[in-house]
């Protein structure tokens, strides 16, 4: 359906993926498992069909759901909705996502699933537990595959850049692991565009397997990656999947005038939420303005904020965070919402494109600006 400032203008089923010779891959998508009323999009260049949003499950487990049997429902629900991506991290509740994810793809679920999990984040008390060194990336893909239950990763991503670390040295890593039939893809997750770029520039010199995907944050209230990442990644024809298109629960529903404003996830991001700070004001004040474009348009909030990040040409499919089955039923419609132009307009009047209302939302700091050695002269 088309949404606009006046609701519904009119309302179309999506088309069904096609073949070159015309006809719909109808007998493709049952074959694989997939549905037939979801428009499956091509991550990147790499030909594999995913769903237009990504089931995050970062929430599964002691950072959210800690209730294994009920998460594992929440993932069938998504499947059966018809996704087919599933992201989790190796560092989300110190792999019990990973665990659970693993239990419920258990059964035959798992060969239809495009399984994405990441790499980097500290695992311990161990110095070498970490980061994005050959040593690491290869020792902890393993653990990752056995909490996965898995004998096959589809995506392997680099959680945040490792200054200490040659870029090199991590493709390396990562392109053995392709050969080894271990994963059968990798990408990067919240890299600057300088980055992207360098990593593009020493696959192609040094003969390795390059990053085929992004994942930034992105959200109405967190725009900067339209100025360069987002453009960078199409000139590499990389996918996107931009993890918070809620911006964190600031586009859920309950933030505004006179709402609870609070979130989970300020017991462990306090500064995300602190609404003395003048520029979390500034994303309240933001929030206050699009609840009325959202209610104008017929739409919920967490309807607008996701099918503007599906919006964009570059993105693929936004990571969904559900912690409960009422979240996810509330995402799942989005997939069918296409925003109108002058409904944009109105939001790019109140977060103009290229903008991160808090600048601390850009989810990663480069050492350049975090350490003050590195501009100063000693």
């Amino acid at each position: 359906m088309t949404i606009g400032a006046g609701g519904i203008h009119g309302a179309h089923c999506p088309p069904a993926p096609r073949s070159r010779g015309g006809c719909p891959d109808v007998l493709y998508l049952k074959a694989k498992g997939l549905s037939t009323h979801m428009n499956y999009r091509t991550l990147g260049r790499t030909g594999v069909k995913v769903s237009p949003l990504c089931l995050g499950a970062m929430m599964f487990g002691a950072w959210g759901n800690q209730d294994h049997d009920d998460s594992i429902r929440i993932i069938h629900r998504a499947l059966d909705a018809g996704i087919n991506f599933i992201d989790t991290a190796d560092v989300y509740a110190a792999g019990e996502s990973e665990e659970i994810v693993g239990k419920a793809l258990a059964g035959g679920k798992r060969e239809t699933v495009v399984l994405a999990t990441k790499v980097h984040g500290s695992m311990g008390d161990d110095p070498n537990a970490q980061g994005n060194s050959r040593r690491w990336i290869i020792q902890e893909c393993e653990n990752s595959l056995r909490r996965l239950g898995t004998d096959w990763i589809d995506l392997y991503q680099i959680h945040r850049p490792s200054p200490d670390t040659d870029i090199d040295e991590t493709l390396g890593a990562l392109s053995d692991l392709v050969r080894a039939g271990k994963i059968r893809y990798f990408g990067s997750s919240t890299f600057p565009a300088y980055e992207i770029v360098q990593a593009q520039w020493v696959a192609e010199r040094r003969g390795r397997e390059r990053f085929l995907c992004e994942q930034p944050p992105y959200s109405i209230l967190a725009r900067g990656i339209e100025a360069d990442v987002l453009p960078v990644c199409q000139e590499y024809g990389m996918g996107v999947i931009p993890w918070s298109p809620l911006a964190g629960g600031w586009l859920s529903g309950r933030f505004g005038s006179g709402k609870d404003n609070s979130s989970r996830r300020a017991e462990r991001l306090p500064a995300r939420y602190d609404l003395s700070d003048p520029a979390n004001q500034r994303k309240l004040e933001a929030v206050d303005r699009l609840n009325e474009v959202a209610e104008g348009a017929g739409l919920s909030m967490v309807e607008l904020a996701l099918a503007f990040v599906l919006a964009h040409p570059a993105v693929t499919s936004p990571i969904i965070g559900p912690r409960t089955m009422e979240h996810l039923e509330s995402q799942l419609g989005a997939t069918e919402i296409t925003l109108d132009p002058a409904t944009l307009d109105r939001i790019d009047e109140i977060v103009p494109p290229g903008l991160n209302v808090n600048p601390v939302d850009a989810g990663y700091q480069p050492a350049a600006l975090t350490e003050s050695r590195l501009r100063r002269r000693s």
